[in-house]
């Protein structure tokens, strides 16, 4: 059996919304020490509506899977529903991931998260 499943070596090869969004309603950024994996997730929403999502990450191939996935997964969808992103659903989307990979799909989640909570504490002060 093959290490990645073909969704994980398609979103590897082929990431979506990989980049930067300028003026981000809501940008966070996290990190695993032991791996060196380092994901920034920047998040542009309207009227609650996640319209926009990119990523950077540095990072295996699964942790780029994770993070291209796991804009797929949010775009479109309300905050407080992308809020409720595990990095199971992540990873069951990915047909999978290898146990000593896992982390990389926790590390989505909580990228996602931290932008989420970075919309909201902007939000709070406007």
């Amino acid at each position: 059996m093959a290490l990645y499943s073909d969704k994980v070596m398609d979103h590897f090869l082929q990431p979506r919304n990989v980049g930067t969004i300028e003026n981000a309603d809501g940008v966070g950024e996290v990190g695993n020490a032991k791996c060196g994996d380092i994901m920034k997730m920047y998040l542009k929403i309207d009227d609650d509506i996640i319209t926009d999502v990119k990523f950077e990450t540095f990072g295996c191939a699964s942790a780029i899977a994770s993070s291209s996935m796991a804009t797929e997964l949010i775009k479109g969808q309300k905050v407080d529903d992308a809020l409720k992103l595990t990095n199971a659903a992540v990873a069951e989307a990915l047909d999978g991931l290898p146990p000593h990979k896992m982390h990389c799909s926790v590390l989505a989640e909580e990228a996602i998260q931290a932008a989420l909570e970075d919309y909201k504490s902007k939000a709070a002060t406007d």
